[in-house]
């Protein structure tokens, strides 16, 4: 360690013990303050770790956690960066954060922005990368699927020795020829059969080879366009799996349960993009020599994480907060909703800041005309932009005389506290859920800070 990346890491350490103890929070200026004196701190702080970088479009955060909590099993302290704060100075917080505590191996676990893999790899140097998905998903900023996956390229390029522990499912993953080692993981169904050939509906996206070009067909498709894909043109199709979820038992909003192999798993979460997760999170597990009976445990002792269908109490109600920001996760979120069994209110809150994406007609695309009005006694809009969920619900068929509208943090606690349903589900995009969960904090409704 240089003299300057000392001084920085002293700085970022100090400020890190300000924020925190005085002030309560501070997720990424601790990292800024330190990168300001020594750019390239972060090479300093992450030698001798092991690291895992997990990157992709949705996912990200819920697959870290849960490759953390499995790798403990092991290991045992594991370096991440829990608040989901995943840019460069958010991943020198991390490490800035960190109290190093006794373990058997120094092993890092950071959820990185796609567009920051690059930066990050060449002075992290990982040892694996973890490919969730890639979906169209602030378009203002990545561009089409095709531009985000090669920013992802850009960065596997510099760490040639690296581990690829990809999603199988998605076509992107396996277009571009790299040195790398990898290893796939993906759904084999009893229902995924050899004859079966359909196309993906007509508004899905990445369903062109990236080889030719043609439609891709599918033999099973789980949603959007993952699943066991195949081009009848030039013959490109889903690489062999090395790690499969082979049945899905049963699904509540709360709840899943799957099988693997020959073993039955358990998390305390809902959605079939999160059983995706789990299969990445074991996939890296098993890579790094855990037995099934481990992986399952951490499974079952999993925490809810911040606004990652998290489970807040407040005036007597169950509050289900989930966070939104593309038209594929906000899909899958509607469907797990129709999987509830008791009625419920519906809080959708819409902000098109930059974190969230500028452009908000993302919401037109995900399928709000399919979910199950019956079972909704109240809905909520809110945030920035709430005239536009307002209308785009109002044209799903919902009833206005249900609606609410309630312009700020304040008013939608005070709405929430009125609603007729012990359940409620808030659906809000980035910045909304942590303006939110701010406001709660102050409250006392929940912890302050992350």
């Amino acid at each position: 360690m240089n003299l300057k990346s000392g001084i920085a890491k002293a700085a970022g350490k100090s400020s890190y013990w300000f924020l925190h103890n005085v002030l309560k929070g501070g997720t990424s200026f601790p990292g800024k303050f330190a990168m300001k004196i020594d750019p390239e701190v972060l090479n300093s702080l992450a030698k001798g770790y092991e690291t895992i970088i997990v990157t992709g479009t949705n996912g990200k955060t819920m697959t870290t956690a849960l490759i953390v909590e499995a790798l403990k099993k092991k290991y045992g302290d594991i370096l991440t960066n829990p608040s989901g704060s995943n840019m460069q100075q958010g991943i020198v917080t991390a490490f800035l954060a960190h109290k190093n505590k006794r373990s058997k191996k120094k092993i890092a676990v950071l959820e990185v922005d796609e567009a920051n893999v690059k930066m990050v790899t060449k002075l992290l140097h990982p040892s694996v990368f973890v490919l969730t998905n890639i979906f169209r998903d602030q378009m203002d900023r990545y561009g089409e699927i095709y531009t985000t996956y090669q920013k992802i390229v850009d960065g596997i390029k510099l760490a040639p020795d690296a581990t690829i522990i990809a999603n199988g499912d998605a076509s992107i993953f396996s277009s571009v020829d790299l040195p790398n080692k990898k290893v796939f993981y993906g759904f084999k169904l009893p229902d995924d059969k050899p004859e079966n050939d359909f196309k993906a509906p007509v508004n899905t996206d990445g369903v062109l080879c990236p080889k030719c070009d043609h439609i891709l067909h599918y033999h099973e498709r789980i949603y959007a366009n993952l699943g066991d894909y195949f081009c009848p043109n030039c013959g490109y199709h889903r690489p062999d799996l090395t790690y499969t979820v082979n049945e899905i038992i049963d699904q509540t909003p709360n709840s899943l349960k799957f099988k693997m192999g020959e073993k039955d798993y358990s998390i305390g979460i809902g959605g079939t993009y999160n059983i995706y997760n789990a299969l990445a999170a074991y996939s890296v597990a098993r890579e790094f020599g855990l037995t099934d009976d481990e992986v399952a445990q951490s499974f079952a002792e999993n925490k809810r994480i911040f606004g990652r269908q998290e489970l807040i109490n407040y005036a007597g109600k169950e509050i289900d907060l989930i966070l939104v920001k593309n038209p594929v996760g906000l899909d899958e979120v509607l469907h797990m909703l129709n999987t509830e069994k008791d009625r419920y209110s519906l809080v959708t809150l819409l902000n098109a800041n930059h974190a969230d994406g500028i452009d908000t007609s993302w919401i037109w695309d995900a399928d709000y005309e399919g979910l199950n009005k019956d079972q909704i006694n109240k809905v909520i809009v809110g945030g920035k932009r709430w005239h536009d969920m307002g209308f785009r619900l109002e044209v799903s068929g919902f009833d206005t005389g249900l609606m609410t509208t309630a312009t700020d943090n304040d008013a939608i606690l005070a709405e929430i506290s009125k609603l007729p349903t012990k359940k409620v589900y808030i659906l809000a995009t980035y910045t909304a859920m942590l303006s939110l969960r701010k406001t709660m904090g102050e409250k006392k409704i929940i912890k302050a800070g992350m």
